[in-house]
């Protein structure tokens, strides 16, 4: 669980010394970071994001067909596809016609990089911000925020849709309680209805309400004889579950079908549009994290045909979750971020298609505090590296976290009461920032 207070971080304590000959003792320090801890939903308020929205585009989509094209490249590095000029003058691949007219709202980054070139490894890192470790598996930034802030409005904190996409978007070394919510369906689906939702047949609120009653005994009983996390994770998902129940608004976040046709046809009436018009319903109504995951960006093979089919529900789902966030007032405090776990070569292989490629790939990011029509960093001209300010996924972490409030050097207890810092080493990219 989260060390005393949880807001002081490591290289704090190296501050000791120092403090002591200021006459404050360690025990006023202790005090001090109490105190601290105290203010954390403070904290929040003051936060530029009250909510993220993360949109995961799995297998590693290419950053030439997107974010980053390259014009002016030989034709076995730029490919087959154009661009196309945004609101800013500055230019994406055609494949993203619609998100280029609110190109005024976006920052690009165009400079991410790490190491990992496998499929598993490389999620790992965006997910966590953490290089893998054989000895340890690190929570995802989604269960970081649900155990520094918890629910709100009778709503999980962090909620997958359709489900959790990989283990690596789980609670890692944090404790199973502060795992996702996952619909266990698609918003697409026609009949869509979230799992577990509502009573059962023939269970009316009275008698939910003794099944309670007993359940908590049979809890206590256990709680008495077993300290394990499993016991306090089953305590917490019951409580979870009965508050989301017995709560008209939480269940009405997830009713997608009150949304008017207009704007249903708005999104798409595709995966990439109703998810995202479900993860702006949820962080309206209070969710503070969503991660959701649309498409299949392996493209090893045929990736003009394979961009130009999964392309235009992205970009007319997500353009319209933009104008839609902002045209609420919820922009501002939302953060929308678009990632996929690496990119791909910069040369067409033989198979017309590219391969895997962390050296350099694209992430967008939109809302809750960053400031729009931006470029930020530069790939080189076969976008094969960075060229100008290069971005790890700990710096892009640590500059989510810094929008949340989150201090992202603060420390969480792993197993064996080992303090561990949420990221380490990451810097918050201030130059992006509103």
């Amino acid at each position: 669980m989260r060390c005393a207070g949880n807001r002081l971080s490591r290289r704090g304590f190296l501050t000791v010394g120092g403090v002591a000959g200021l006459g404050l003792t360690l025990a006023d320090l202790l005090r001090l970071r109490e105190a601290r801890a105290e203010q954390k939903h403070y904290d929040f308020l003051e936060a530029k994001a009250q909510s993220v929205i993360h949109i995961y585009l799995p297998g590693g989509m290419a950053h030439q067909e997107s974010f980053d094209p390259k014009p002016y490249a030989p034709i076995e590095y730029r490919g087959e596809l154009g661009v196309v000029k945004t609101n800013t003058g500055e230019v994406l691949c055609e494949t993203l016609p619609k998100l280029a007219q609110v190109a005024d709202k976006i920052c690009v980054i165009r400079s991410l990089t790490h190491g990992e070139a496998a499929h598993e490894r490389g999620t790992h890192n965006m997910f966590t911000g953490y290089k893998p470790s054989p000895a340890i598996i690190f929570p995802s930034m989604g269960s970081v925020v649900s155990h520094e802030y918890g629910p709100r409005n009778n709503l999980p904190p962090y909620v997958c849709i359709p489900g959790q996409p990989n283990e690596f978007a789980g609670s890692g070394y944090l404790s199973s309680s502060f795992a996702p919510f996952s619909l266990g369906s698609d918003p697409a689906d026609g009949g869509f209805q979230v799992r577990d939702l509502n009573l059962p047949g023939g269970v009316d609120e009275a008698r939910s309400a003794r099944r309670r009653s007993a359940l908590e005994a049979v809890n206590e009983h256990f709680a008495r004889r077993d300290k394990s996390d499993n016991v306090g994770a089953m305590n917490t998902f019951y409580e979870r579950a009965y508050s989301l129940i017995s709560s008209q608004q939480a269940r009405e976040a997830f009713n997608i079908a009150a949304e008017p046709d207009a704007i249903r046809d708005e999104y798409g009436r595709n995966a990439a549009g109703q998810r995202m018009l479900m993860a702006r319903r949820l962080v309206a109504a209070g969710v503070r994290l969503v991660t959701l995951t649309y498409g299949g960006w392996d493209m090893h093979n045929q990736v003009t045909g394979g961009m130009r089919g999964q392309m235009p529900a992205l970009d007319q789902a997500l353009s319209t979750l933009i104008r839609d966030l902002d045209r609420n007032g919820l922009l501002a405090t939302t953060l929308i971020m678009v990632s996929s776990e690496f990119g791909r070569t910069p040369k067409i292989n033989g198979n017309a298609g590219r391969d895997h490629w962390p050296k350099v790939f694209s992430v967008m990011l939109a809302g809750g505090g960053v400031q729009g029509g931006t470029m930020y960093g530069a790939s080189n001209a076969t976008a094969s590296e960075p060229e100008i300010d290069p971005v790890s996924p700990a710096d892009l972490a640590t500059t989510v976290y810094h929008q949340l409030g989150i201090v992202a050097d603060s420390e969480l207890m792993a197993p064996g009461d080992r303090p561990i810092e949420i990221v380490k080493g990451g810097d918050v990219l201030t130059n992006l920032l509103a």
